[in-house]
C-alpha cells in the first residue's frame, strides 16, 4: 500500500507539472503562454505564433526602410494587443558606400567571370524586375534607415544579429522596446550584457541563417554564466521538446526557433524551397559565405556546392557579395532556376518533414517538453 501511495503521489506531481507553465516567470513577464520565441519572415506565421501563445519576431532584414512601417502595421492588425518583435541585422563592420555602380566597378574580375560561368552553366535568363540586391547596397545608411523605421513602429521588442552596438541597444530602450541580441560567442554576450540588453539569445552553430562557430550545447551554458540575472534564450538546432527541456536544464529561460516555421502551412513557402526543406536532414545543411559574405547555414544546393568547388573564388565580404550576385540571383528567382534556389535552415530541419499548422507544431513541442521533463524527474 505504501508503494502504491508513493506511485500515486508521483503521478499526481507529474500531472501538476503538466499544468504549470514552462519558464513561468518569463512567460508572465512577457504576457505569453509558452517560452518559445519564433522567428519568421512571414506576417502570417508571426500572427499565428502570437495566437498560439508564443513570442514572435518578424525578420525584416530584406525589407527597405520604406517597406517596414506598412509590414509592421499589418502584423499589429493581426495580433491585436499580443506582443511581438521585429528582427534586423545590425553588422558592426560594414561599408559606408551607397553607390551600387561604383561598387560593381570595383568587384574583382575573377568573381565576375565566375558569376557569368554560373549564368551560362545553369542557363539563367536576365531578370526583368528589380530586387533589393539589384537596386540597393546594404550600407551603414541602409541599416540605419531600417533601424529608424523599426524603432518608430508599434512593435513591442527589437532584436538584432551580427552585432548589436551599445548605442543601438540604448536607442531601442529609449524607444520603449524590449531589447534582444543574438550572440554566437561568449565575448559578444559580455558586450551586450554590459550594454544593458534585456534578453540574450545564445545562438549556436546548429542554427539556420547567419550563425557563429560554437555549438548550441557548448555556447548556452557559457552565456548563462555571463548573463547573470539577464534572461538567456537558447537558439540553434531546436526541433523537439527534448531540445526545449535541455535548454531549460542548461539555464536558458526559453528557446528561439526559425527553421520550425518554414514548413508551417501559414508560411506558404514557395514549392521549390518547401520541397528542399521537407526533404532535408540535419546533414543536408551546410555553412557557406555564398549568400552575404558572412557565414550562413543553408540547405545544400548547387549554389552552395558551386561556391565550395575547387577553383571557385572565395565569397566577398558583406555587402560586396550581394552586389556581385544580385543580378544573377534576381534571374534565378524570377525564372525559377531550381538548382540555384536556396534557403536558410538549421540542423533542426530533420524534425520538420511534413506540413503542419503553427498551432500544431507548438502543441507538439510543448507536449514533448513536458514528456521529457516528466521522464527526467522519474529517472533522478
Amino acid at each position: 500500500m505504501a508503494g502504491s501511495g508513493t506511485a500515486s503521489k508521483a503521478k499526481g506531481s507529474n500531472s501538476e507539472a503538466k499544468r504549470r507553465k514552462l519558464s513561468e516567470h518569463l512567460c508572465e513577464r512577457l504576457g505569453i503562454a509558452h517560452p518559445i520565441f519564433g522567428f519568421s519572415h512571414s506576417v502570417e506565421v508571426t500572427a499565428a505564433l502570437a495566437k498560439a501563445g508564443c513570442y514572435p519576431f518578424i525578420g525584416l532584414s530584406q525589407a527597405t526602410a520604406e517597406e517596414i512601417p506598412a509590414t509592421l502595421v499589418r502584423v499589429r492588425d493581426l495580433v491585436g494587443d499580443r506582443p511581438f518583435g521585429v528582427d534586423l541585422l545590425m553588422p558592426l563592420s560594414i561599408t559606408g558606400e551607397t553607390d551600387r555602380s561604383s561598387i560593381e566597378a570595383s568587384l574583382p574580375a575573377e568573381h565576375k567571370v565566375f558569376i557569368e560561368h554560373l549564368r551560362q552553366k545553369y542557363k539563367v535568363p536576365k531578370a526583368t524586375k528589380p530586387t533589393l540586391h539589384t537596386t540597393r547596397v546594404r550600407s551603414k545608411q541602409f541599416f540605419a534607415d531600417q533601424l529608424d523605421a523599426a524603432l518608430a513602429s508599434g512593435a513591442n521588442s527589437f532584436a538584432s544579429a551580427i552585432g548589436t552596438s551599445a548605442e543601438t541597444i540604448a536607442r531601442a530602450k529609449r524607444a520603449g522596446k524590449l531589447t534582444f541580441s543574438l550572440v554566437g560567442q561568449p565575448k559578444h554576450a559580455r558586450a551586450v550584457k554590459e550594454a544593458g540588453v534585456d534578453c540574450i539569445i545564445a545562438q549556436g552553430y546548429d542554427a539556420g541563417g547567419h550563425t557563429g562557430p560554437i555549438g548550441t550545447f557548448s555556447l548556452v551554458p557559457q552565456v548563462v554564466e555571463i548573463a547573470g540575472d539577464t534572461p538567456v534564450i537558447a537558439a540553434g538546432g531546436v526541433g523537439h521538446g527534448r531540445h526545449v527541456a535541455a535548454a531549460l536544464a542548461m539555464g536558458a529561460q526559453g528557446v528561439w526557433m526559425g527553421t520550425a516555421w518554414l514548413t508551417a502551412r501559414e508560411h506558404a513557402l514557395d514549392d521549390i524551397r518547401l520541397g528542399k526543406v521537407l526533404g532535408a536532414r540535419s546533414e543536408d545543411t551546410v555553412i557557406s559565405r555564398s549568400h552575404s559574405g558572412k557565414t550562413t547555414r543553408q540547405v545544400r544546393t548547387a549554389w552552395s556546392e558551386e561556391w565550395d568547388a575547387p577553383g571557385a573564388p572565395k565569397p566577398l565580404p558583406m555587402p560586396y557579395q550581394q552586389v556581385l550576385t544580385g543580378d544573377l540571383l534576381a534571374g534565378v528567382e524570377e525564372h525559377r532556376v531550381e538548382p540555384l534556389i536556396y534557403t536558410f535552415a538549421g540542423q533542426s530541419v530533420a524534425w520538420f518533414n511534413e506540413q503542419r499548422t503553427v498551432a500544431e507544431i507548438v502543441e507538439r513541442l510543448i507536449n514533448e517538453t513536458h514528456d521529457a521533463l516528466d521522464g527526467l524527474a522519474e529517472r533522478i
